[in-house]
């Protein structure tokens, strides 16, 4: 979240922080915080909450089928989540915003695996709400990797992409 939150809510700053410490490279140090979040919050903890950690913890396996598991389960979460919930989190925030990117997380993931026509469901899915990404940058990067994953899922790639987000190799 790049916006400054409605209200204090010390698990989603563990979980900005932690995603803070991955993307600085240290991927261990920061799968291993997420995991103990996930430990505390359970399966049936608050919807938002397991819905942004999964989806962030998805970003640090270089594996595709271990950032499939938690790309899966940050789709369930999110279908759990309220309007009302993630207004209270951020008022800029609406939760059919999130699914274009859970969406295509499935799709590359299920691309990476030759999991070819899972991949296209879910492109084709992400692809629908895409027209719920803000008109920002992180729109225009999320419509491009649309268009990188369904070229990717076209030519029967299964080559990770240079811009997904996520450990390099």
């Amino acid at each position: 979240m790049t916006t400054t939150p409605a209200s204090s809510d010390p698990t989603m700053e563990a979980i900005g922080q932690a995603v803070v410490e991955g993307r600085a490279g240290d991927i261990l140090s920061a799968r291993h915080k997420l995991l103990n979040l996930w430990s505390e919050l359970g399966v049936t903890g608050d919807p938002l909450h397991r819905c942004s950690l999964a989806h962030y913890l998805a970003d640090l396996y270089e594996d595709p089928a271990q950032a499939l598991a938690w790309d899966i389960r940050a789709l369930d979460a999110a279908d759990a989540v309220t309007e009302q919930r993630v207004q209270e989190h951020h008022a800029s925030l609406h939760i059919a915003g999130f699914y274009p990117s859970l969406h295509l997380n499935l799709a590359d993931n299920y691309r990476r695996l030759g999991s070819f026509n899972a991949a296209t469901e879910h492109i084709n899915a992400a692809k629908e709400h895409a027209p719920n990404l803000p008109q920002d940058a992180y729109g225009a990067s999320l419509r491009t990797a649309l268009d990188e994953v369904a070229e990717a899922i076209s030519q029967r790639d299964t080559a990770k992409r240079p811009s997904a987000p996520g450990p390099t190799t």
